[in-house]
């Protein structure tokens, strides 16, 4: 076994000058010794490119040629790299210099293992988690996620108390260490997807293909968050509902499909009646205008879900046990659960023989 297998360390970088000399430089401080650097550029209109081969000649650029996004930026870094493992990374982290070491060594412990996530930290606070990535990613089964160390709006301090090695649904795109191997019975990025819970849909379908993704605490990273879209948004809000409901579709099994949309869809008209009443009217029109794309895209939808149900080697009864079994929204909007250990399924579900890593 190669303990010291390539990695390709791949920055998503969109007129982000502003970051690359910080995260560029933790990165070269790293301890790891076979990482190679990569830095994608999704048709930056300033001098990201020119400065970035004046002053980083070891950094290798990847040019788009056109901005498709998230996912079509990555999958054209996917069909060039050829180390073992990949790693997605925003260009407003810095790292720790060992942050790639404790991947690697969880990584090469079983080959079932396709995605891990590092411990993810707000660059101006440090104590606290950060928005994006937290502990782990985690998703009730009405396909809505959360975070080990945030609900919603609430984001906990970290005092120590996710730092085991665990069982997660997703990790954060900001900082994603994939087995690149994975990716031929998954596909890559669905780039129909664009923009945000892109990470979401590949680790949902890693599970369906019989893969592990877990947490890696020991593997820190500061991450600033917000910084191609801002949270309160039109276009976030409008591609977080969207693509929720179109993963659900093409993921889930025709009676969890059933089951679990219809109470998504009544919970994001609950969501849109609530917002009407306090005149936040960007979260109406991002709601509504999610629901009418999926509407009038609902044969590409069909054409999608018949690929990947086509893939899958695992039924629902070996997804859902990594799902959350309650409602998150409920929990917190009504029940007034505010933090991840309150959540009131939540011991049962961490008990599971499938959520902690051994």
């Amino acid at each position: 076994m190669n303990r010291s297998p390539q990695v390709d360390v791949v920055i998503l970088n969109y007129n982000g000058k502003r970051f690359l000399d910080e995260c560029i430089g933790s990165l070269l401080l790293g301890t790891y010794a076979n990482a190679k650097l990569y830095v994608v550029d999704n048709a930056s209109t300033d001098s990201d490119v020119a400065y970035l081969k004046q002053h980083y000649p070891q950094v290798e650029i990847i040019q788009n040629p056109e901005n498709n996004g998230y996912c079509a930026a990555y999958n054209l870094a996917f069909s060039h790299c050829q180390g073992k493992y990949f790693v997605c990374l925003n260009n407003d982290v810095t790292v720790a210099p060992d942050w790639l070491e404790h991947m690697v060594e969880l990584a090469e412990t079983d080959e079932k293992i396709a995605a891990i996530q590092p411990k993810l930290v707000s660059y101006f606070d440090p104590e606290k988690f950060e928005y994006a990535g937290a502990a782990g990613g985690m998703m009730d089964v009405y396909g809505y996620p959360f975070l080990r160390g945030r609900l919603f709006s609430e984001i906990e301090t970290d005092t120590g108390q996710y730092d085991d090695i665990a069982e997660i649904f997703w990790t954060s795109g900001a900082a994603m260490f994939l087995r690149k191997s994975a990716l031929s019975d998954t596909g890559n990025l669905d780039e129909t997807i664009v923009h945000h819970m892109d990470e979401i849909d590949l680790c949902w379908r890693l599970r369906m293909a019989g893969y592990r993704l877990l947490v890696q605490p020991r593997s820190v990273i500061r991450h600033i968050g917000g910084a191609t879209i801002q949270s309160k948004s039109y276009k976030k809000i409008y591609w977080n509902h969207r693509n929720a409901l179109y993963i659900m579709l093409k993921n889930y099994e025709l009676p969890q499909v059933l089951r679990f949309v219809p109470v998504h869809i009544l919970l994001d008209y609950v969501a849109i009646a609530q917002a009407a009443l306090t005149f936040q009217w960007v979260m109406v029109r991002g709601v509504l205008a999610a629901h009418c794309w999926l509407l009038f895209h609902l044969p590409l939808i069909f054409k999608k879900r018949k690929e990947v149900q086509a893939i899958r080697k695992k039924g629902d009864e070996a997804v859902l046990p990594f799902m959350y079994p309650g409602s998150v929204v409920i929990e917190f909007f009504f029940k007034k659960h505010k933090t991840y250990p309150q959540l009131t399924q939540i011991k049962k579900h961490e008990n599971t023989p499938y959520t902690q890593y051994t």
